[in-house]
């Protein structure tokens, strides 16, 4: 009888991905790059659920050189879309579907839902320094040429110089996308974020 229960805590564990056609549907891989990413999601986490301390430790192994951590949680929580504090097979094909198959409009937006650390619609200085310094953390000490400790302030300063438009002190999305469109020098300091995800 225990090891009934115990399997039937097991089964009760483990998260059912959304079907195959579903998936299809709603992201823009094709049926065998789905199932290959299904294959090295569930040999991570064969519970078909990963949690924010499991992201850490995998995402970390990317970035040996710096401490990953921080920006991992931000990155897992813009993963988690339904914020239940866990990231299922579809939380992470859908948001990957957009980094790396989506509109420019798609990829702003999830680049602003990244930043917007309290999700109430406006970037903040604090927030975006908060993600400039975990991106500088996690790049390590071993950049050339060195950055100076200033580095994610200055960031900061020149990204809202660029996006307020309004001087409100916040940058809200439209400002962020027209902005990020208009602007090349901005679109390419995103690129630091898309060489991280």
């Amino acid at each position: 009888a225990d090891g009934g229960d115990a399997e039937l805590e097991l089964s009760a564990v483990r998260h059912q991905p959304e079907g195959l056609e579903r998936l299809l549907a709603r992201t823009k891989f094709t049926k065998k790059e789905l199932q290959s990413l299904y294959r090295g999601f569930k040999s991570e986490c064969p519970s078909g659920l990963v949690d924010e301390e499991t992201f850490k430790l995998i995402y970390s192994q990317f970035f040996p050189q710096g401490d990953a951590s921080t920006y991992a949680h931000f990155l897992f929580d813009a993963f988690d879309a339904d914020r239940n504090g866990a990231l299922c097979f579809q939380d992470f094909v859908i948001g990957l579907s957009i980094l790396l198959r989506g509109t420019v409009h798609q990829k702003l937006k999830w680049a602003f839902n990244l930043y917007d650390i309290n999700k109430d619609g406006y970037i903040t200085k604090e927030e975006m320094l908060e993600i400039m310094k975990s991106i500088y953390d996690m790049m390590g000490r071993c950049t050339h040429p060195a950055l100076q400790d200033s580095a994610p302030a200055e960031h900061v300063e020149l990204f809202f110089q660029k996006m307020d438009r309004n001087g409100d002190g916040v940058v809200t999305f439209e400002e962020f996308l027209e902005t990020c469109q208009k602007d090349e020098d901005i679109m390419s300091s995103m690129q630091i974020f898309e060489n991280v995800i």
